[in-house]
């Protein structure tokens, strides 16, 4: 496993390393991506051997409290920064709590200065869900040729304004193809096929928990069921809870502290004597 120095120069191990994720496509090599917010998400995820988490940028503490060694990008699009200067301040304040990279969906104009500081900075082409509404909603982008050609430029565009890699989201799996061979960009499939560095899912969609699973999505279990038995049982135990409290049948003789006869007698006395 790699040592680096992190953004704090302190020592640590990672799954991988940027450099490692630029290569992959030379070293004939896939790595998995998924979501976290929690510890107990990214803990999941290094268990389950996979390297790459990505997250939102106030949870990276929590993230990297639960996996020292998973590759955390943290997405810094959503913290209210409005110019490029607070958005290189939110890449910094991300990085400094323990990200490895950031992704961004803004201007390559956004992009460039984050690459200018040296911060391994991630895109994010095709259909991105905050501008839905300029693909007139959730659809596939790239499906005609001159679609698939303006995407294409973009692709460009970002390896010019020094991106490492980019998010592929719901792009045609033969144009994503097409598009791989021809760009330096490390690449991460969302729903955009096999042809990618990296394979990318939403943990709430590989482990069922959501209530509508995407069509690119795979559901590997059915937590979604599980939730709904716990929160069941948790009004089931409340209810039973208030029934004894109502028949008073709770406390039991079994769920109270005792006191000795002689010891009640000794306090009742005294209570007796002030009084």
């Amino acid at each position: 496993m790699p040592r680096i120095l992190d953004y704090n120069g302190q020592d640590a191990e990672r799954t991988v390393t940027v450099a490692d994720i630029v290569s992959l496509e030379q070293q004939g090599k896939q790595l998995a991506q998924v979501t976290a917010s929690t510890a107990d998400e990214s803990a999941a995820a290094e268990a389950a051997g996979i390297e790459m988490v990505v997250c939102m940028a106030k949870t990276v503490p929590a993230v990297r409290e639960g996996s020292s060694r998973v590759f955390v990008t943290a997405a810094i699009d959503f913290d209210g920064a409005v110019t490029a200067d607070e958005l290189l301040g939110d890449a910094f304040a991300a990085l400094a709590a323990g990200a490895d990279a950031v992704i961004s969906a803004r201007s390559m104009a956004c992009i460039r200065r984050l690459a200018d500081e040296d911060i391994p900075v991630m895109g994010h082409l095709g259909f991105v869900p905050k501008k839905s509404t300029l693909y007139g909603g959730v659809r596939a982008v790239g499906r005609t040729a001159a679609e698939a050609t303006a995407l294409w430029h973009q692709f460009q565009a970002l390896e010019e304004a020094g991106a490492f890699a980019v998010e592929c989201e719901l792009i045609p799996a033969r144009v994503m193809a097409a598009i791989r061979e021809r760009t330096n960009l490390a690449t991460i499939s969302l729903g955009s096929g096999p042809h990618a560095d990296v394979m990318f899912l939403f943990t709430t969609d590989i482990c069922g928990e959501g209530a509508r699973a995407p069509r690119h999505a795979r559901a590997y279990a059915d937590l979604a069921s599980l939730h709904e038995q716990i929160a069941n049982e948790r009004v089931r135990a409340l209810a039973a809870f208030r029934a004894d409290v109502a028949a008073g049948a709770f406390p039991d003789e079994t769920e109270m502290a005792k006191v000795t006869d002689d010891e009640l007698g000794e306090f009742i006395a005294a209570l007796d004597a002030e009084g």
